[in-house]
């Protein structure tokens, strides 16, 4: 009975988001309710553990989240963005062209979330498409790749980190092997893939062919627009390299804890964005503070399906029906890894967001942390994979690469969805191979 409230209570969550189109933060404090009370909890206790829930997954992530948002815009809005991409073409030709918009949107990815990365590199990738004469596709679809992965796989967007947090994994173990599984799952699902769908033909929006862009003197050196975008994963990683090499006592290692802390990188990305991105162009601090502050605006909504998500976790710890579950699974010779990718996928299938179905599944799946000794690292990933499987007509993503491309749904699903796909397939399968070795 436990595990069939349960059950009802996913199902009523994708009929309240899916059908009805209920918001998604009221449709999670809806459905937690419904679960907490069906499972014998007095309202009083469920209404504590929703604000326990969002209380605990907030009072990090509020920090991760919002100075991201700061940093994507400061990139964004300085031109950064371009100049990397613009110089990375130069460098690469048109021979490689593809490989320069992976790169371009695997940088760009890192500390941007996706819908405003998208935004902000499609105008220039429908620019190289029209000035190189090859198939839009062929050029959008690996940059599209790297945007995808960087936002199902990578902190600081709202899934991975949010699961993280859900999971006690660690920030920078996860982002390292983040990296080695989205390598494969970019190429096989971008340059690759892209290659193989020359005769579907795609037309950029009207209003798009002629983009505004930047001078060359209004863009900041390329060196200025990586090292800034970049910053936080260079702290975070070199931390974690030097946590493996250098022990506990040692004066570096204590450093490392310092930059290595998310919180504190980012933290020092936005400041040095602030001058690098800002002052230093000549930008006011008002101007500066003023896109700042757009940035944050934007991201209230991702914040709360987040603390939604958490509140459902609370929910069914206290219910005893997290528990209950991790016994059942106990016997079960399934992979911890590979059940929690099944269990993403269904929910993203059914709810279409890919950061609804990373941390509902992450409440589903946190038992198997507890009970199996996977690596909470690896089920991030795991999960991340699984939110981004078979994407279609209820996910927003869907109709942002159509409308974007022109194209049918018909060529939209052997495209975005067959790439999202993909991507998601790749992940479990480089997930699966790295759990051998750690």
């Amino acid at each position: 009975m436990p595990l069939a409230i349960v059950i009802f209570g996913i199902i009523l969550l994708f009929i309240l988001i899916a059908q009805f189109k209920l918001n998604a933060f009221i449709s999670f404090i809806i459905v937690s309710l419904f679960v907490g009370v069906a499972e014998g909890m007095h309202l009083e206790k469920v209404i504590s553990a929703i604000q326990l829930g969002i209380g605990n997954t907030l009072g990090y992530l509020i920090l991760i989240l919002g100075l991201g948002a700061m940093l994507g815009k400061l990139v964004a809005d300085s031109g950064a963005a371009q100049k990397i991409t613009t110089e990375l073409i130069t460098k690469f030709g048109k021979k490689n062209i593809q490989w320069a918009v992976v790169l371009t949107g695997f940088i760009v990815g890192i500390p941007m979330f996706y819908t405003v990365g998208f935004v902000i590199l499609i105008p220039l990738v429908f620019t190289i498409a029209a000035s190189t004469r090859l198939p839009l596709l062929y050029v959008g679809l690996p940059m599209l790749a790297s945007l995808s992965v960087t936002h199902g796989y990578l902190p600081p967007h709202p899934a991975p980190t949010g699961i993280a947090v859900m999971f006690g994994a660690d920030i920078g173990k996860t982002l390292l092997y983040g990296i080695l599984v989205a390598i494969p799952a970019i190429i096989i699902a971008g340059p690759l893939f892209s290659r193989t769908i020359k005769n579907i033909e795609a037309k950029p929006l009207k209003e798009f062919l002629s983009p505004k862009v930047l001078t060359k003197e209004e863009m900041p050196k390329t060196s200025t627009s990586i090292l800034t975008a970049l910053l936080p994963v260079i702290l975070i990683g070199f931390s974690s390299v030097i946590k493996l090499l250098a022990s506990e006592t040692s004066s570096i290692r204590k450093i490392a804890d310092i930059i290595g802390n998310p919180v504190i990188a980012m933290l020092l990305a936005v400041l040095m964005a602030i001058y690098t991105l800002g002052l230093a162009r000549n930008r006011k601090m008002k101007d500066i503070m003023d896109s700042i502050s757009v940035a944050v605006s934007g991201i209230t909504m991702v914040l709360l399906i987040i603390a939604g998500a958490g509140a459902l976790k609370q929910v069914l710890i206290e219910s005893g029906v997290s528990d209950y579950i991790g016994d059942m699974l106990k016997g079960s010779s399934i992979s911890p890894l590979l059940l929690a990718w099944l269990i993403a996928t269904v929910i993203r299938v059914c709810v279409g967001s890919a950061t609804v179905a990373g941390l509902t599944a992450a409440g589903i799946a946190l038992p198997l942390i507890e009970n199996t000794g996977v690596s909470p690292e690896l089920m991030v990933l795991a999960i991340g994979s699984g939110s981004l499987m078979l994407s279609h007509v209820n996910d927003s993503g869907f109709w942002l690469y159509k409308e974007y491309f022109n194209l049918s749904v018909k060529d939209t699903l052997k495209t975005w969805t067959v790439m999202e796909t993909t991507v998601g397939v790749m992940g479990l399968i480089g997930v699966l191979i790295l759990n051998t070795f750690i």
